[in-house]
């Protein structure tokens, strides 16, 4: 949170649940590690992960760039450390993320007729362009937001440089190249259909199912199958331990 947020506002809240979605891909990458292990020498292997070291280890370059260098690292909201201008821009109907990483691509930029204004010796470097970046940010600001983003991104991308539109979640969920790999499941006893963000790649199983999972149980709804047919309790003793609230 120290590093997400306007550098004169407050920490902020990352967008998505990264230290539960970390810690599982590392514990993901354990047990193949483990597996592989097993299937190579035949030993088992314990694992211990904590979500309070795996999410440290996200910390890459801020925690060598401080400890090394005694670099202060702290957030700058969507500025770039090098080079400017990189940020996010109001348009008149949403918002763009532009990125000009070279003064080639920033002589393009003010060529255009509505940046004509911002041509300046000042901010002909980079150099220039990110001592000044508060000042250059608005003036840019003033200018984009009397723009569609489709203006935008058609303007930047015929002059070759970054630009994307910042697309709310609904247009993310529309996008064909997502919406062809979303996953679905559908609740039995409701008819409840719920829609899952798409795998990171999609596998022959997912595919094979036409990309339906099976909807999660409820709890203790698999008492019955897991305890008596697959370890073998009877009834009556899953009876006993229900009373007793153990299950």
């Amino acid at each position: 949170m120290e590093l997400t947020g306007e550098g004169a506002g407050d920490p902020q809240v990352v967008g998505i649940p990264l230290p539960d979605m970390g810690t599982s891909e590392h514990a993901y990458g354990l047990v193949m590690k483990a597996l592989y292990k097993r299937q190579a020498t035949g030993e088992g292997s314990c694992i211990n992960m904590a979500m309070f070291e795996s999410t440290v280890s996200w910390l890459t370059v801020p925690i060598t760039l401080t400890a090394s260098f005694g670099k202060t690292i702290s957030r700058r909201g969507n500025t770039h450390e090098f080079f400017c201008p990189v940020s996010v821009y109001q348009t008149s109907n949403g918002y763009v993320y532009l990125a000009v990483g070279n003064d080639r691509q920033w002589k393009a930029m003010v060529t255009q007729e509505m940046f004509k204004s911002l041509d300046s010796p000042t901010y002909e470097k980079n150099a220039g362009r990110i001592g000044d970046v508060k000042n250059l940010n608005a003036a840019i600001n003033a200018i984009t937001k009397n723009y569609s983003s489709e203006e935008l991104i058609d303007l930047f991308t015929s002059i070759t440089v970054p630009v994307s539109k910042i697309q709310t979640v609904t247009e993310v969920i529309a996008d064909p190249l997502v919406a062809k790999k979303l996953l679905y499941a559908q609740d039995p006893v409701s008819g409840t259909r719920i829609t899952l963000a798409p795998p990171p790649n999609m596998t022959p199983f997912l595919e094979a199912s036409n990309r339906r999972l099976s909807f999660p149980p409820r709890f203790g709804e698999n008492n019955q199958e897991i305890y008596g047919r697959k370890l073998g309790y009877s009834d009556e003793a899953l009876s006993d331990l229900k009373e007793k609230g153990i299950i």
